[in-house]
């Protein structure tokens, strides 16, 4: 910029002026020009050779025809390939020997190939660390409780088949009456139910109510609970005794469970009984193995 624009050797302003300063109007240097004319040109080759227009259903293919997806398919491909071997023997694997031969590179494939494929379906409700969600009905797989059962076979047929899903006929399957919505007790009795669940489980209770509620329990509730409310895992029914709670431990979340029942769902993941989006046997038995290994299983 300058004040004195006839000291440019006859250059022109561009004609904008600021008290009384104004601005020649240079030709931008030539080597910038050609550098701006060279990506023009680039990116119309770069038009011509990849896909780059978007189209309604898809994008123009290009002359080349490449595709990232093609790409990528050909790396899983290629990674597969590597692993097929491990993969077959995993799928054929005695899932009790596997857990016990840890430090093997099977058992090591199968932990991780497991950790991949709960990260994928499972952590969405299991959570990604296998915590579970607190008191939502999706469980801690962390720790020693298990509705129906922690050792690695017996979580093996629990993805495999799921949890009270209409996909497999061999699916885990217990229900809880709903007490109260039902009418099978009334309001005072299932306080007085709850008191008594509230008593062995070590929490604040009133004597007055858990009193005639132990009689209750015996008589509506320890057919799945067992006398002493230690749970029957082959019924999926929980230990009451304990500090573990699906739907939560309180007097208020008791009260809602036995007037109106809990029934969670769980998806059979098995290949067979999901033909888009399945588990293989292999990576069943790898997520099997994946859960056991994180310390709760049994």
């Amino acid at each position: 910029m300058s004040d004195k624009p006839e000291d440019n050797d006859g250059v022109g302003t561009t004609g904008h002026s600021w008290d009384g300063i104004e601005e020649w109007d240079n030709p931008m240097p030539r080597w910038w020009l050609w550098t701006f004319y060279a990506t023009i040109v680039w990116g119309v080759i770069y038009f011509v050779l990849y896909p780059a227009w978007p189209l309604v259903e898809r994008a123009t293919s290009g002359v080349l025809g490449y595709s990232t997806r093609a790409e990528v398919a050909e790396q899983i491909a290629a990674v597969e390939a590597q692993n097929a071997a491990l993969m077959s023997d995993l799928a054929k694997a005695d899932l009790v020997a596997l857990s016990q031969a840890q430090g093997t590179d099977l058992h090591g494939f199968a932990v991780n190939a497991g950790a991949a494929v709960f990260r994928n379906n499972c952590s969405q409700c299991h959570g990604a660390g296998a915590a579970g969600v607190q008191a939502s009905g999706y469980p801690n797989l962390l720790d020693d409780a298990w509705l129906w059962g922690g050792e690695i076979e017996q979580i093996a047929y629990t993805v495999t088949h799921g949890i009270r899903n209409e996909q497999s006929p061999d699916a885990h399957w217990s229900e809880m009456p709903a007490f109260g919505r039902d009418e099978l007790l009334s309001d005072e009795e299932i306080a007085q139910v709850v008191h008594h669940v509230l008593k062995i489980s070590g929490q604040d209770h009133s004597a007055d109510l858990a009193g005639p509620g132990e009689e209750l329990f015996l008589n509506e509730c320890a057919a799945c609970h067992m006398d002493d409310g230690s749970g029957n895992v082959d019924l999926g029914a929980p230990n009451l005794t304990d500090a573990i709670w699906l739907y939560g431990g309180t007097e208020a979340t008791l009260t809602e469970t036995i007037a109106n029942s809990r029934f969670g769902v769980m998806p059979a993941w098995s290949d067979q009984y999901r033909p888009a989006g399945g588990l293989s046997q292999a990576e069943i038995n790898a997520v099997a193995a994946y859960v056991h290994q994180l310390g709760g299983g049994e």
